[in-house]
């Protein structure tokens, strides 16, 4: 009995799945964090303020994805303690100020170029190991021409873009990469004045842990938003399409 049972317990830690999580400090990050602990999955945060955590299966690293050696720093904190799933929370939004277009540029660069850094990072591991899991947390924004906030719709389409095509590509390495594109979510992130189907943290993490069971290139929910937003992508282009730009200055 004693043999069996050793046996049974290290081969359960062997299975133990260990998940890098990008962007953890509050929001889905955190929760999911909560979560996957509560699963027992080993958890290694990375963020760029401490985490409020404290768990035997749960590291933590102070860092942001805009700095500029994020990708150097981050290959090292892998090579030390291999993952086999990474999931990018990262991401920040703000209305556009025409007079001063630095927030927007720093959207870019943390809901975009710190998921593509990120990536430069973990896939090229997993591919070497034949298999792994990379989730990116995108939005339903990613089809909309967004007039007060067009940094944040545009990083996101092009997170989606990207991500899914990068998916196609690394299905024939045994890597699977999930596009997850959610509505509003009752985060600080959600500063709009209507917020129509909102999910919860709990709901949203739900639909996390499924994409993480089913690994889908892309999913979104919910389906009432993703209807809606059909519609609303359908007449910003038309908006587009018409407008023209303000008339010649008079001499």
């Amino acid at each position: 009995m004693g043999g069996g049972s050793g046996y049974h317990r290290d081969t359960m830690q062997s299975l133990t799945r260990h998940v890098l999580l990008i962007g953890n400090s509050d929001g889905i990050g955190l929760h999911s964090t909560r979560r996957l602990l509560d699963r027992g999955w080993r958890v290694t945060g990375v963020s760029r303020r401490a985490s409020p955590i404290v768990h035997a299966s749960y590291r933590h690293h102070v860092l942001d994805v805009s700095d500029r050696d994020y990708a150097d720093r981050l290959r090292v904190i892998v090579a030390q303690d291999p993952v086999d799933t990474c999931i990018y929370c990262a991401g920040i939004g703000c209305q556009v100020d025409p007079r001063d277009l630095r927030e927007d540029v720093h959207v870019f660069e943390v809901n975009l170029m710190g998921a593509l850094r990120t990536a430069e990072v973990i896939v090229p591991a997993m591919v070497a190991a034949g298999c792994g899991h990379m989730v990116v947390l995108s939005s339903q924004a990613d089809v909309l021409v967004a007039r007060p906030a067009p940094s944040y719709a545009a990083s996101k389409a092009g997170m989606s873009s990207y991500f899914e095509g990068l998916g196609l590509t690394l299905r024939r390495h045994g890597v699977a990469v999930s596009n997850l594109r959610l509505g509003f979510v009752d985060t600080k992130l959600a500063r709009a004045p209507m917020r129509p189907f909102m999910y919860t943290l709990d709901q949203a993490v739900d639909v996390v842990e499924r994409v993480l069971a089913k690994r889908p290139l892309r999913f979104t929910r919910p389906f009432s938003m993703a209807l809606l937003v059909h519609v609303l992508a359908w007449l910003s282009r038309w908006r587009v399409f018409f407008t023209r730009g303000p008339g010649l200055p008079r001499p």
